[in-house]
């Protein structure tokens, strides 16, 4: 019971703290006037993937690579199925020529480089895979020319910028980084102990806890954000939000924990790699198809997500 207690009452933390800490970044990013779309991708994408990072890193110090892993990849796969399905029953998302050319493409890209390495160990026959310093190295490096992408295009579209609504500096939306930071790693604590203590109680695999309920708990905020960004029109954040993250779990979090401490995974792992890999590429060409995210693509890839989900807790 106190376990549980200490799992709740982390995602409550993971969320308010990325909550708050989302609105202060993206009001400080408003008063330099940055795009909606470039600010889903980093800032918005970055806040909402704080608990994802706080979760990893904490459970790779503890030795926990099970979870460390499975709620990244868990993560991708439900906010690519679950939450861009749930936004599309809302309304039709219709993904810009950026976001299609651009971010998506790079998304496929990370996570071709994390199926990659991760095959070199399987293919040799080895029963166990590894995520080594140099690979994460690799990573943050693949995420630093990203970054860098995005900043060109903003130099590139200044005409655009200038268009952009401007805010006026508040000193409370800095106390609202602080604070949301706060309640991230405080509560990546909680829900690490809380899991770890779950899976040992029910006597069940600290993969299938991640992969479904921290991997769902730690997109909690992707899918609020996305969620009211879609009902509110906003329809580059909802995207931008999702791709944006998804590129932020693989590079930066798998990239700075196996830096920290190199993350050891099974077969059992390489085969969710392979299935978000594979819901990346369908969920692009759907993408790709007319432009947009309709209901019966929603439905189609929210049953994926259904019969993925009965798959983990059946094997």
């Amino acid at each position: 019971m106190i376990s549980f207690l200490m799992l709740v009452i982390g995602l409550v933390l993971l969320v308010k703290g990325a909550d708050i800490f989302v609105d202060g970044s993206s009001n400080i990013a408003k008063v330099f006037g940055i795009p909606s779309l470039i600010i889903g991708l980093t800032i918005v994408a970055f806040g909402t993937s704080a608990p994802e990072a706080a979760v990893s890193i904490t459970a790779a110090l503890k030795g926990s690579n099970e979870i460390s892993i499975g709620n990244v990849v868990g993560s991708n796969i439900c906010n690519s199925l679950l939450i861009l399905g749930v936004c599309g029953l809302f309304k039709s998302l219709k993904a810009k020529k950026e976001v299609r050319k651009r971010d998506f493409p790079y998304y496929l890209l990370s996570a071709l480089v994390l199926f990659i390495i991760v095959s070199e160990y399987f293919f040799t026959h080895q029963t166990i895979g590894y995520i080594t310093r140099t690979n994460g190295l690799i990573l943050l490096c693949f995420l630093g020319i990203y970054l860098v992408s995005l900043v060109s295009d903003v130099k590139r579209n200044k005409e655009n910028n200038e268009k952009e609504e401007k805010q006026k500096f508040k000193i409370k939306d800095v106390f609202c980084i602080l604070i949301g930071i706060a309640g991230i790693v405080i509560g990546g604590q909680f829900v690490v102990n809380g899991a770890t203590e779950i899976a040992k109680i029910i006597g069940i695999g600290e993969n299938v806890i991640a992969l479904t309920i921290v991997a769902i708990g730690t997109s909690l905020p992707e899918l609020v954000t996305s969620a009211i960004a879609t009902k509110k029109g906003e329809i580059d954040i909802a995207i931008g939000n999702v791709i944006g993250s998804n590129i932020f779990n693989i590079l930066f979090i798998l990239g700075i924990t196996s830096v920290i401490s190199p993350l050891s995974l099974n077969f059992t792992t390489y085969t969710d790699i392979i299935f978000m890999f594979a819901s990346s590429i369908l969920v692009f060409l759907m993408l790709k198809k007319n432009n947009r995210i309709g209901n019966k693509k929603a439905i189609c890839m929210l049953a994926m997500y259904v019969v993925y989900t009965a798959y983990i807790l059946c094997r």
